[in-house]
């Protein structure tokens, strides 16, 4: 969290991450925020609460993993016939 990454990071409390911006006494609270909004962002805390918002069964993931590699699948099939 120094003077390398511009004192943006990830500290840690309890075993878990947390995101974190140190403000600089000369910085506007506008891009302090705006550096705030691209870490979580790059972090994927937003997406993570959003599928931690409801419990799914070990077997309601299974399919979400398997069609997402079907997907995933049809997808890079399409590419190659392009090429």
């Amino acid at each position: 969290m120094g003077p390398r990454n511009g004192g943006v990071g990830a500290g840690t409390r309890g075993g878990k991450s947390v995101t974190q911006v140190i403000v600089e006494r000369s910085e506007s609270f506008e891009s302090a925020l705006k550096r705030f909004n691209k870490k979580v962002q790059q972090d994927r805390v937003l997406s993570e609460v959003r599928r931690r918002r409801f419990y799914e069964k070990p077997s309601v993931l299974r399919k979400k993993k398997k069609a997402a590699k079907r997907r995933k699948s049809r997808k890079q099939t399409r590419k190659n016939m392009k090429e």
